[in-house]
């Protein structure tokens, strides 16, 4: 047996027979990295991870020890995603590239993210989206994001919730990229490349300026200069303009 997954094994289990239905209830499991020997792998076996590169030749090295700490996380959330019965995370089947914040609907002890038909296995990142996001809802965000929590004990809101949300979806995407192989999805490609390269904070204030409008102001007058280059980086990278600056449709 092969001692890695493949993309078609899916890093966290997937049936892609589930986008025959308009809706479908998902509940992400991690599956067994198979030995040469039979078996499950024990939980803090990883795959060595690869290197990633986008159509422009931009690189992300590989990270093994981040990977490995970024693991222990994201095991913990899929099993709670998977097992806990008090929440459903509802994934909505769609051909476009959306990003997860466009997508996310929260109703009682439900969300939904739209899962994206193309890249199947890319809904075990966008799963955790919703998850962090219902947690903060029930006041259990500091089971699965403790850095939200302050030392007075109140949790961050607003942009700096969706930063440390949205830093962690980007590493967890990492993990499944570069670990396990996972598709390229763009949305979550942008995401990524934009943290690690530094560009966090540009990416989530250009995307969604009518959000944090007060924070993007404040953004740009402590860091004149930050934008044009953020774009002229981004335009690099992905070939087209950030999101945020598209033309629309």
């Amino acid at each position: 047996m092969a001692s890695q997954m493949t993309a078609e094994a899916v890093w966290l289990g997937f049936n892609t027979k589930s986008f025959s239905k308009l809706y479908f209830y998902f509940k992400a499991y991690v599956l067994c990295i198979l030995m040469s020997l039979g078996g499950c792998a024990t939980p803090d076996v990883v795959p060595s991870p690869r290197s990633l590169v986008v159509r422009s030749g931009a690189r992300i090295p590989p990270q093994e020890d981040r990977v490995k700490e970024i693991d222990t996380w994201v095991r913990i959330q899929q099993e709670n995603i998977r097992n806990d019965p008090t929440f459903w995370i509802i994934g909505k089947p769609s051909s476009e590239e959306i990003y997860p914040w466009d997508s996310l609907r929260i109703s009682s002890d439900t969300a939904e993210v739209f899962a994206p038909s193309s890249v199947p296995e890319a809904w075990s990142v966008l799963s955790m989206y919703g998850h962090f996001h219902l947690m903060q809802k029930m006041g259990r965000l500091g089971e699965f994001l403790p850095e939200a929590i302050g030392q007075n004990g109140e949790e961050a809101e607003g942009y700096q919730l969706e930063k440390l949300i949205l830093s962690r979806l980007s590493d967890a995407w990492l993990f499944g990229r570069s670990a396990y192989d996972i598709s390229s999805y763009g949305p979550l490609d942008e995401l990524l490349y934009a943290k690690e390269n530094g560009y966090l904070e540009a990416f989530i204030l250009t995307a969604r300026s009518g959000d944090f409008q007060l924070e993007k102001d404040l953004w740009t007058e402590q860091n004149p200069g930050k934008t044009s280059e953020y774009e002229a980086w981004f335009l690099e990278t992905f070939d087209r303009k950030p999101p945020g600056m598209r033309e629309p449709g």
